[in-house]
């Protein structure tokens, strides 16, 4: 396992899914973990320190309202964490805020135990975010990340990007 994905809350798993989606894309092994660091924090700090003694080089957090998961998870180990603020969405209903409650809460770390983030709901750039910090390490997966950007590149100019009419 290269990444570990975190997240607070099962009603998270549709938004989280789209960073195991782009990591199956990549062939980056990973595990998924729902453990809320309000509720469970001693369970946490122990499934932190096993999937850092199980090889995990990255991980990704993706926490809702006090959005204290990823700078929990970063108080408990050297690897990188990389942040993905939640919008709460009960059925039928936001808590008003739209996500910039969990933006500022993991933003805002403090000095020394950085926590990088993403957009509000971006697991997707979250996962992109662990490929690129894995690729530094490994060729192939700094190969595959190469010829993704190329076919962005080729998508664009194919579809007109070089200028259209209006």
């Amino acid at each position: 396992m290269k990444v570990a994905i975190f997240f607070g809350s099962k009603s998270d798993t549709e938004q989280m899914k789209k960073a195991a989606d782009v990591l199956r894309e990549f062939g980056v092994d990973f595990k998924a973990y729902v453990i809320s660091a309000h509720r469970a924090g001693a369970l946490l700090a122990r499934t932190v320190r096993q999937v850092e003694s199980d090889g995990c080089e990255v991980i990704i957090a993706g926490a809702g309202l006090a959005a204290a998961l990823p700078g929990v998870i970063a108080s408990e180990t050297v690897l990188p964490v990389i942040g993905v603020p939640l919008e709460c969405v009960s059925p039928g209903k936001s808590n008003g805020l739209a996500g910039m409650d969990s933006l500022l809460s993991i933003v805002q770390m403090p000095p020394q135990i950085p926590v990088a983030t993403v957009g509000i709901n971006s697991a997707k750039n979250a996962a992109y975010l662990a490929v690129e910090i894995l690729a530094v390490k490994y060729p192939e997966l700094r190969a595959k990340l190469a010829d993704f950007r190329k076919k962005l590149a080729d998508d664009v100019e194919k579809n007109g990007g070089l200028g259209i009419e209006l």
